[in-house]
């Protein structure tokens, strides 16, 4: 069960860090919009390099909760 949910956290973080980094590239690079997080919110530049932050936050916690737990050696 650990590794189900770790990929889906880490699955939903990519997920939303793209949406961070794309809303930011766009609005400060292009002037426009892209992807479907302007459609949900306005935000500011700045706040979508948060939105990057939760999304990276969320893929470590994924691949942490994913891994396998330590082995004791048995003697």
């Amino acid at each position: 069960m650990r590794t189900t949910i770790g990929y889906t956290v880490e699955s939903i973080g990519y997920v939303i860090g793209a949406q961070g980094l794309v809303g930011f590239a766009s609005q400060t690079f292009f002037g426009a919009e892209w992807g479907w997080l302007h459609k949900v919110v306005d935000l500011p530049p700045a706040a979508h390099l948060g939105i990057v932050a939760v999304g990276l936050a969320l893929v470590a916690t994924g691949v942490r909760t994913r891994k396998a737990p330590g082995r004791r050696e048995v003697l």
